[in-house]
């Protein structure tokens, strides 16, 4: 079994949470739903494709590396000019880094870590406006599944973000399938296990999620020197 890092930073993300038309507000982090549309896209299936499916079999986790702030983008859509403009309010995530840790069996890992770099359709962060910041960056590790990855692989937030924080160490909120953290700190359930993308069929089922923290290294981390002496030269 091996498992796939992928790296989610861009200026803007969304991830489908209440999706009503007139509100649209999003997760504080990815949902699996986004991730296995990216994956899809990636590999080139239209929403109506069967194998789809097949990716919702994968096992996947996200780490919070650095918490976007939330921005709300007010609309306005007219569809007919004889009809009042309907208004509209969508969620964003501004400069948030998460990474996304996905695990199946090799074939099918090094299939979608190869898509990822040559993607037959354009990848986006939960909305078609929201583009990556850049190529996707990804890592496969061997022998290992999500979590046990996502907690030793290197912090990964803006050099910015880690030298803002004054601290050694940074604690990282882990969410993940919950069988992969039998002991997690909170279970519950989101309704983002992708049944059908189809336009004219679209559903999802729930899934059961639980969380953790993770500590990580700061490399950007200085002590301040206290052993010196100010009088030392007088």
């Amino acid at each position: 079994m091996k498992t796939l890092t992928i790296n989610l930073a861009g200026p803007l993300q969304a991830y489908g949470n209440e999706a009503s038309f007139s509100r649209r507000t999003s997760y504080l982090a990815p949902s699996k739903s986004a991730v296995l549309g990216m994956i899809a896209a990636a590999l080139g299936y239209r929403r109506d494709d069967s194998r789809i499916s097949q990716l919702s079999e994968l096992q996947m986790a996200v780490r919070v590396d650095q918490p976007g702030r939330t921005m709300t983008d007010f609309q306005t859509v007219e569809y007919d000019p004889k009809r009042p403009r309907s208004l509209s309010y969508r969620d964003y995530l501004q400069d948030a880094v998460f990474v996304v840790a996905i695990s199946g069996d090799d074939g099918q890992i090094d299939r979608i870590h190869n898509a990822l770099h040559h993607p037959k359709f354009q990848p986006y962060l939960g909305r078609r406006s929201n583009v990556p910041a850049g190529p996707l960056k990804t890592r496969i590790f061997p022998d290992q599944n999500p979590v046990e990855t996502l907690k030793t692989y290197e912090w990964q937030a803006a050099k910015w973000y880690q030298q803002r924080q004054k601290q050694a160490a940074y604690s990282a909120k882990i969410l993940a399938d919950a069988n992969l953290i039998p002991n997690g700190r909170s279970n519950s359930f989101v309704k983002d296990n992708v049944g059908s993308f189809n336009q004219d069929h679209r559903w999802h089922s729930y899934r059961a999620v639980t969380s953790m923290y993770v500590s990580l290294k700061n490399k950007y981390f200085k002590e301040l020197d206290t052993e010196h002496d100010i009088m030392a030269n007088i």
